[in-house]
């Protein structure tokens, strides 16, 4: 039960669920992956991503971790059936596009914004055919190379895309799913192109169920305090601006 949580993205998308997991579970030890190094995660195949993963969830195990949370929605709709097929004595819980709240909060308009992987896959079109009724219109489209460039901090090119992306919509969207969670740290700049839009991610729900294994498991911290770490494989600099986001967000 003194394990961490262990939790890992293509980089610093996952700060968002990360943050929602320490509010939720603040007493709890934290391991946080960021995999910088192969960024992005949705223009790669599954075979490249099972490998990938697979050497991120060995050196979760090393690092003694009691529970893996994969804060990508990529890396959960390619992965995750997988990953628990290779390590059935570890606990996974994964992010997907959050289309059923789409379908939960009756919305009528519904914009599945997600990275190119993510819009194809199996998993996304099953939430699709089983959280959409008659009176609901969604719209499945891609983000393109809008993950890495919020990975890059290239603001103004994430703005740009974003319009044009988005502007198509702004007649009748009443809702965007956030398909990835890099799209989680760009709330302001989605709503200054669809201020009416409702955004929807699945960071708290996530969160939720990552307490609830615990619980179920009987493997929460019974200790008041709780710590932090980051790990990037690519770049310390990457580190120091992951802890300055999740201050801010």
């Amino acid at each position: 039960m003194n394990g961490k949580i262990g939790v890992f993205d293509s980089g610093l998308g996952g700060l968002s669920v990360l943050k929602e997991l320490m509010k939720l579970l603040p007493n709890e030890d934290y391991l946080f992956y960021e995999d910088s190094i192969h960024n992005p995660y949705g223009v790669k195949s599954e075979e490249e991503l099972i490998e990938i993963t697979s050497h991120i969830v060995d050196y979760l195990l090393e690092r003694d971790c009691k529970i893996i949370v994969i804060a990508c929605n990529t890396a959960t709709t390619s992965c995750m059936k997988k990953l628990r097929e290779l390590y059935p004595q570890m606990i996974f819980v994964g992010t997907v596009p959050a289309i059923k709240v789409a379908y939960d909060s009756h919305c009528k308009h519904t914009i599945i914004l997600s990275t190119p992987y993510t819009t194809k896959s199996k998993r996304v079109q099953e939430l699709i055919h089983d959280y959409t009724d008659k009176d609901q219109e969604l719209f499945n489209i891609s983000g393109g190379d809008l993950a890495h460039l919020i990975e890059l901090g290239e603001m103004e090119k994430v703005k740009a895309l974003l319009q044009d992306l988005l502007l198509p919509y702004q007649d009748n969207a009443d809702s965007i799913v956030l398909g990835c969670t890099h799209y989680s740290l760009i709330k302001k700049e989605i709503q200054e192109v669809l201020p009416n839009a409702l955004l929807l991610d699945g960071c708290v729900g996530v969160s939720q169920e990552v307490k609830r294994q615990l619980e179920s498991h009987h493997l929460l911290k019974e200790s008041s305090s709780g710590s932090l770490e980051i790990v990037n494989d690519k770049s310390d600099d990457l580190i120091t601006r992951s802890y300055e986001i999740l201050e801010e967000i």
